[in-house]
């Protein structure tokens, strides 16, 4: 399996390759639906955060004392106005501020779940290989002229290494990410339609995921 290079830097013909062998195992494997919906469903509910809090009738404060006399006011009988069925009172089934969302995904599930990402990217022609994305300096314009040369417009940028002036460079660029193969997640992989990656982070690439 072979997948061509676009050459982003200028090169004499001798040094010039075309195309790059790609390992079977990892980009040629047949589209696993349930397990990438489960992958994905993981690392979204990993991300969550328990901010919803309510308060039972024992967090309300106040009502330590009875509310009026049991008998003779031709009210219901209560005994705190911290019940729930008083208003202001504590909840019944309160939401908790330690409940957990985590869900556990074992790496072999993982691993496999980011073969079938990849190998459907590039069965949709959406995995653009290229040489080099490197810049002397923080330039936003120069960005856009390669992204530009590239026909891409948005997306996301694969690298073996978190380059500081590429960094700042794309920050101001809309709908647009840079990312290590270390950093990388399903979500943004299915989100994004064009996905770059260098010569050096697919050979990285393929022995994270082997």
């Amino acid at each position: 399996m072979e997948l061509h290079i676009i050459h982003t830097q200028k090169k004499t013909n001798k040094d010039l390759d075309n195309k790059i062998s790609l390992s079977s195992q990892i980009f040629d494997n047949k589209f696993n639906e349930s397990l990438v919906h489960q992958i994905v469903t993981s690392y979204l509910s990993n991300g969550r955060t328990s901010i919803k809090a309510e308060k039972n009738r024992a967090q309300v404060s106040g009502g330590g004392i009875k509310p009026f006399r049991q008998k003779g006011t031709g009210k219901a009988r209560a005994g705190s106005i911290r019940s729930p069925l008083w208003k202001g009172g504590g909840k019944t089934f309160v939401a908790s501020e330690r409940r957990n969302y985590k869900k556990k995904i074992n790496k072999k599930m993982y691993k496999k779940a980011m073969r079938c990402i990849f190998s459907k990217l590039i069965h949709q022609n959406r995995l653009i290989l290229i040489d080099d994305f490197s810049l002397k300096n923080p330039k936003t314009k120069e960005v856009i002229e390669k992204l530009k040369y590239l026909n891409v417009f948005s997306g996301l940028l694969i690298l073996k290494d978190m380059n500081k002036n590429l960094y700042l460079s794309t920050k101001n660029i809309p709908n647009f990410f840079v990312k290590t193969v270390s950093n990388i997640n399903p979500v943004i992989l299915i989100k994004n339609k064009n996905i770059l990656i260098t010569i050096d982070a697919l050979k990285k690439l393929e022995g994270l995921l082997k």
